[in-house]
């Protein structure tokens, strides 16, 4: 395993009941008043908004709303988030939702207390922060990003039109609660593509060297097959409490940075949704569904031991006669199989893009990573978004 240093100071508190129990106290330590972060209004549709409202006023806080934050989450949001911190004296944040809500909140917390430009000092480049955020906690209702558990944050810079993710430790949530129920009322659609969204957090990191024996890879192959087999499991029927408990500890455990360590990673697939992200607005795990087969097409022969152990030990492909590369081959096709029986989409045009005309400029933007066993050129993810557009 390569050399790692690890850290994670998020507490998670998890099961039914959780937010009941404990955010009372966890909220002691803190001031008197709470920016209460939030998306769209579905947390006022299945109760969440009335329950944790009534906590905090119980607990004696003053509650500062800051709502409308989207799936795509803007510097200009994280910018209004900031200044409504500032105006009203917030002493921590609170935010109730899915990646989108507590990616948003990150960059809020750093912006509320930093005199410059968070996005030019940040996430334009990797920055180091010599200053304390102001405390955030989360209440997570969705699977999906695992951001409850590190100081990740993916912002979308509209001007630019660039997209791109930081992880700065020091923006770790102090406290997590994560009850399993509160995930019930997703649409079944976006409960798909946060669990895709999982499984491709794992497999960026499991496609990647080192290849010699080592834990991390034992521990995703165990992740995979779980996420596989509950988020069938979920389909099936919605509120199948072990299913939801699964996946939700799952999207906690492909994030929270233990099976990175020791590996190089490879999230060439996140950049280039990222960038098809910023300039489409398409939904993160559906676009991650299109590109991860195509993608996996290019490179499975640069490193083919690997791939045939995805197949065998992921989706018990029997090697019945079959070389490796035929192996590797049907690993990567047994992935595409699960996407279309998923009902996720496997073309850009069914993510509702219709201009070819655009890809050569998303390519043009990528980011290139450096854990990938091909490296790729802005001209092969060209072609890759061309084949994934037909």
């Amino acid at each position: 395993m390569n050399n790692f240093i690890f850290e994670n100071a998020t507490k998670v508190y998890f099961g039914k009941g959780c937010v009941k129990e404990y955010l009372d106290c966890l909220l002691k330590p803190y001031g008197d008043t709470v920016l209460l972060a939030y998306g769209g209004g579905s947390i006022k549709k299945n109760g969440i908004y009335d329950t944790v409202t009534s906590l905090l006023r119980e607990s004696g806080k003053t509650i500062v709303e800051f709502s409308g934050i989207m799936s795509n989450p803007t510097y200009t949001k994280v910018l209004e988030g900031a200044k409504l911190a500032r105006e009203h004296h917030v002493d921590m944040i609170l935010g109730i939702g899915g990646g989108s809500v507590m990616d948003c909140c990150k960059a809020v917390s750093m912006a509320a207390v930093y005199e410059g430009d968070i996005w030019e000092d940040f996430w334009a480049r990797a920055g180091v922060i010599d200053f304390e955020p102001m405390p955030l906690g989360v209440i997570v209702t969705a699977a999906g990003t695992g951001s409850e558990c590190n100081g990740g944050a993916v912002i979308t810079n509209e001007e630019a039109k660039i997209k791109t993710g930081r992880d700065y430790p020091k923006c770790n949530p102090k406290f997590a609660l994560m009850d399993p129920t509160y995930t019930y009322s997703l649409p079944t659609k976006q409960m798909i593509s946060g669990g895709f969204d999982i499984l491709s957090h794992i497999m960026e990191t499991y496609f990647s060297e080192p290849n010699e024996d080592n834990l991390s890879d034992d521990l995703s192959e165990a992740l995979m097959k779980s996420v596989i087999r509950n988020l069938r499991a979920a389909v099936r029927n919605p509120e199948d409490d072990t299913a939801r408990s699964n996946l939700f500890w799952a999207s906690t455990m492909a994030e929270n940075r233990i099976i990175k360590l020791g590996k190089k990673c490879d999230f060439e697939c996140h950049q280039i949704e990222h960038q098809l992200g910023a300039y489409t607005n398409c939904n993160h795990g559906f676009g991650l569904a299109v590109i991860h087969p195509v993608y996996y097409r290019h490179i499975y022969r640069y490193s083919l031991a690997k791939f045939v152990r995805f197949a065998e030990e992921v989706w018990k492909i029997p090697r019945a006669g079959r070389s490796d590369e035929e192996m590797a081959k049907a690993g990567v096709e047994a992935l595409a199989g699960f996407i279309q029986e998923m009902g996720l989409p496997t073309t850009l045009r069914e993510l509702g893009i219709s201009d070819r005309a655009i890809l050569k400029e998303i390519a043009d933007s990528c980011n290139i990573s450096q854990g990938s066993y091909k490296r790729m050129t802005r001209e092969e993810i060209l072609e890759m978004l061309q084949e994934c557009f037909a």
